[in-house]
């Protein structure tokens, strides 16, 4: 891939000493949907929290380039408004700041002028409706007592309002009933066009159901062991990751 959009070449993360990733290669290209799969500790997680530059992750070997730059030691806010997102495997409360005022704010620093008030309404009561969500959850704190399928539809809702090249999706369909996930397929679908990717972190196939996977990488021991179409997710349903170890 000549100019891919993401580029992360021999990368190798510790944290508190331990090594999680050990040497991992990954080019995703724009327009393209990546699936990563693999065993529980592969550092699947670990990766998408590496990407967004969460501090706690020490990068000791390799490089990550996001639209042809260096982001390896760039800190989270410059990557997102560089165009990354992170939907989280565990969506955090945060009470004081209700989830309207936390997304005007944050895509107002994104694009670097706040959106006007009636303006950011409509498109966030357009977006809600997409998620089948409340009108009433725009004024509630942000994912303050929801259920674990509103914090996914939350971060879902986000990704829409924020408008991402490259959305990294952790686990998003954990968790979920089988409505739920129809409902999270139907915004990712909504969201992904020719001019943005998607890469779509899971243990099991309910999301893929419904998007279609350009790629599919298996993630074992910290390196990616495996790529290739979307007949490796019937590979993997049938024999598991044991092959790989």
């Amino acid at each position: 891939m000549a100019n891919p959009l993401l580029r992360i070449e021999n990368l190798q993360v510790e944290i508190d000493g331990k090594r999680i990733l050990n040497g991992l290669d990954l080019e995703v290209g724009l327009g393209e949907v990546h699936v990563l799969m693999g065993p529980n500790g592969a550092g699947k997680s670990t990766l998408a929290n590496v990407l967004m530059g969460h501090p706690s992750y020490e990068v000791v070997g390799g490089r990550i380039e996001f639209r042809g730059e260096d982001v390896t030691e760039m800190a989270p806010h410059e990557r997102a408004r560089l165009g990354l997102f992170l939907s989280f495997q565990y969506p955090q409360e945060i009470p004081g700041i209700t989830l309207a005022d936390f997304l005007r704010t944050a895509k107002g620093s994104g694009e670097g002028e706040q959106p006007g008030l009636l303006e950011f309404h409509k498109l966030l009561q357009e977006k809600m409706s997409v998620l089948e969500m409340d009108a009433k959850y725009a004024e509630r704190y942000l994912n303050h007592g929801f259920s674990g399928g509103e914090k996914k539809k939350s971060e879902i809702l986000q990704m829409l309002i924020l408008n991402p090249i490259l959305a990294v999706l952790d686990e998003t369909d954990s968790g979920l009933d089988i409505d739920a996930v129809q409902v999270v397929a139907k915004g990712v679908k909504g969201f992904h066009n020719p001019e943005n990717s998607l890469l779509i972190i899971t243990h099991h196939q309910s999301l893929l159901e419904h998007i279609a996977a350009d790629c599919v990488h298996f993630l074992v021991e910290g390196r990616i062991v495996e790529s290739g179409g979307k007949e490796l997710l019937a590979h993997v349903e049938e024999s598991g990751f044991a092959a790989y170890r």
